[in-house]
């Protein structure tokens, strides 16, 4: 049985639950892996394998913060694998499980004893300079708005092609439920249960006093362009990674993905605690 470990190579206490990990799975009888930069980052080079070569294991297991448990769901893609996060971060919003129990977590996790939470995801396509830019997966959000300048963007969105709006504003955050309470939340979006599927559309510092968010069907179709050239030097961001914007943006489609992500629960708390105890401190 192979395990995927995913660390945050740039904190300390990431690392070296990943190695502890390691050595436990192996002394267990399980095949622990590594995608290579991870694995030399950690000092685990004998577990490394090229990351075209991950496939799908039978567990991913990712140590760290919620940034982490999404690096975890984009090395699998669409590969129906569950993943454990293990939170060794700050809000953990995501994670399954607690960095003290690590041990106990991963025999839970192994024995099948943990509860799978299916999150919807969402599926984006750009275009840019006239043609087809690429297609990309986000458990959390799209991010369609001003990069390094500090002049906002004008947006026009629209739902099954009706328009819903046109913005001079910072961007617009196009969420899954689960994204919800990332960048969304601070935008001044709804907290939206991950049981309910659709897509949370949310401006960015919009110019305007009447701009409120969008909840959308899980089968709409959103599309975001620039319609204003003096005011499209817009960029994509998907799950806080922002792709190259060398040519003008065109437009950005989303619509609810066709493959969940499972994630693993162990601490048996449901939404509700999650978000009392993350946002509420109860």
């Amino acid at each position: 049985m192979r395990v995927l470990l995913v660390p945050n190579p740039v904190n300390p206490r990431s690392v070296e639950a990943v190695r502890s990990a390691a050595a436990r799975l192996v002394e267990m009888g399980y095949e622990p892996v590594l995608a290579a930069a991870d694995a030399e980052a950690c000092g685990l080079g004998g577990h490394a394998v090229p990351r075209a070569e991950i496939g799908s294991p039978d567990l991913v297991v990712a140590l760290g913060g919620d940034g982490t448990i999404l690096k975890a769901v984009h090395l699998i893609g669409v590969s129906d694998v569950p993943v454990l996060g293990v939170n060794l971060g700050r809000l953990g919003f995501l994670s399954g499980a607690d960095g003290d129990g690590l041990d106990d977590a991963l025999e839970a996790a192994l024995a099948g004893e943990a509860r799978i939470e299916r999150r919807q995801t969402i599926e984006v396509a750009v275009s840019a300079g006239g043609r087809a830019a690429g297609r990309y997966r986000a458990l959390n959000e799209v991010f369609v708005g001003r990069g390094g300048g500090v002049r906002g963007v004008e947006l026009e969105v629209s739902v099954n092609d009706v328009v819903t709006g046109r913005y001079v504003c910072d961007g617009m955050v196009v969420a899954t439920p689960t994204g919800s309470t990332a960048y969304a939340l601070s935008a001044g979006g709804p907290l939206v249960s991950p049981e309910v599927r659709g897509m949370v559309l949310v401006p960015v510092a919009p110019h305007s006093v009447g701009t409120r968010p969008i909840i959308a069907g899980p089968a709409d179709v959103v599309r975001i362009s620039c319609p204003n050239p003096a005011r499209s030097d817009a960029c994509v961001s998907v799950d806080g990674d922002q792709l190259p914007c060398r040519t003008a943006l065109d437009a950005v489609e989303v619509r609810v993905g066709e493959h969940d992500v499972r994630l693993m629960r162990i601490d048996g708390r449901d939404f509700y605690g999650v978000l009392s105890h993350t946002f509420l401190g109860a």
